[in-house]
């Protein structure tokens, strides 16, 4: 096998360069931006997602209130309550899974 030097450098040979005049298909003279149309439920997303953005994860004000409580010893945990809902949880994720 023979190695030389004739080979072409990787990618090809180039292309016409931009300073050539040529554009871009479907490019207008004034170079105005392009447009796009959004879908009825791609706005009603973005809308959502705006509102989420500025709805607060959780309510200080309840968990200052909950502070308190466990503070001052008011603050009961219900053991039944809690594991029901675990159970039901379970459940509901073994549901999805089939």
């Amino acid at each position: 096998m023979k190695i030389d030097n004739s080979l072409s450098p990787v990618g090809g040979t180039p292309g016409p360069s931009r300073s050539s005049g040529s554009k871009p298909a479907g490019a207008s003279a004034k170079g105005a931006a392009a447009e796009v149309a959004l879908s009825p439920l791609s706005a009603r997303l973005q809308e959502i997602s705006a509102d989420l953005a500025s709805t607060p994860a959780s309510d200080a004000g309840r968990v200052a209130e909950i502070k308190q409580a466990i503070s001052e010893g008011r603050y009961t945990v219900n053991a039944n309550k809690i594991a029901d809902g675990l159970i039901d949880s379970v459940r509901q994720m073994l549901a999805s899974q089939r």
